[in-house]
């Protein structure tokens, strides 16, 4: 069986007395793009930054690659791109001269040929200081640098912040394609629609605990459906209180329209004897999901 590309076994951080993340479990495979998803404070970045070397964990392992991510982080780095959520880099030097610094750290032969590519891709004036630049264009240049050295694992870190609607198309093309070439990419993001166009399998992060890692078909497949009511008549208690029945997203005179997460044939049954005007069943997006589990 391959090796997986990211591994982490009961990966634990507290700050002080408080908790970044504990006992993280996590394995990611060649040619995935895996989600990684939670709101801000979740733990995200703590396992990123762990990952990367940054931060020490307080117990448990990673490894990239088989590597150890302590004891082999030089390694791990030559084979790793990273693009973090807030982007900065020496503002003094010029955008292309920044690129340029930055692949003289691998040894990748066609980094040049890598950085007129990329810069042409995503619209970028190199010549321009990065202190002038807006913060969409530093976003540009981290995604650029993240790419010079074709690395085999991409992190990615909220990595659309900044990013105008055109550029996000063509940063999601390029991820795709790099993906399509093998490279293997950990997305993390609370933007759940583009974990939802991108990735293959998602892990749920909640208060720095991995709540769910499934697969985002067989999640959106399992038992939760989304359901809109409307009744002849104005709603009552008995009917918002059906068991099954959460995440009531419209509650308004005759209307009703919630998440349900029971057999939707125990539904039916409670529903029998109300007047129904319409009724429509459907999967939940990955958010309405996501939000199930948060509640």
């Amino acid at each position: 069986m391959e090796q997986p590309v990211i591994r982490i076994k009961d990966l634990t951080r507290y700050y002080g007395k408080s908790k970044g993340i504990e006992h993280v479990n996590l394995s990611i495979n060649q040619g995935e793009i895996f989600g990684f998803i939670g709101p801000n404070g979740a733990g995200k970045s703590t396992t990123i930054r762990i990952l990367l070397n940054l931060i020490f964990p307080t117990g448990g392992s990673a490894e990239i690659m088989g590597m150890d991510v302590i004891k082999e982080s030089k390694k791990i780095k030559n084979l790793t791109g990273y693009i973090p959520s807030d982007a900065n880099a020496y503002e003094n030097m010029t955008a292309g001269a920044f690129l340029r610094y930055c692949s003289r750290f691998y040894s990748s032969g066609n980094s040049d040929r890598k950085i007129r590519e990329l810069t042409v891709l995503f619209d970028l004036d190199t010549k321009r200081k990065i202190a002038d630049l807006s913060r969409g264009n530093r976003k540009k240049v981290a995604i650029i640098q993240s790419l010079v050295h074709n690395p085999k694992l991409l992190i990615l870190d909220e990595p659309t912040t900044g990013l105008d609607p055109l550029m996000q198309e063509r940063f999601f093309d390029l991820l795709r394609k790099e993906n399509h070439n093998g490279m293997t990419i950990f997305f993390s993001s609370h933007v759940l629609s583009e974990v939802q166009l991108l990735c293959e399998r998602i892990a749920i992060i909640k208060a720095g605990n991995i709540i769910k890692i499934e697969h985002i078909d067989t999640l959106r497949k399992k038992q939760l459906k989304k359901v809109f009511i409307e009744f002849e008549e104005n709603l009552t208690s008995d009917i918002i209180n059906i068991k099954g029945i959460e995440n009531i997203m419209q509650n308004t005179g005759n209307m009703l329209s919630f998440v349900y997460s029971g057999d939707i044939n125990d539904l039916i049954v409670k529903l029998s004897g109300k007047k129904l005007m319409n009724m429509t069943i459907e999967e939940p997006s990955l958010e309405e999901i996501f939000m199930h589990y948060y509640k």
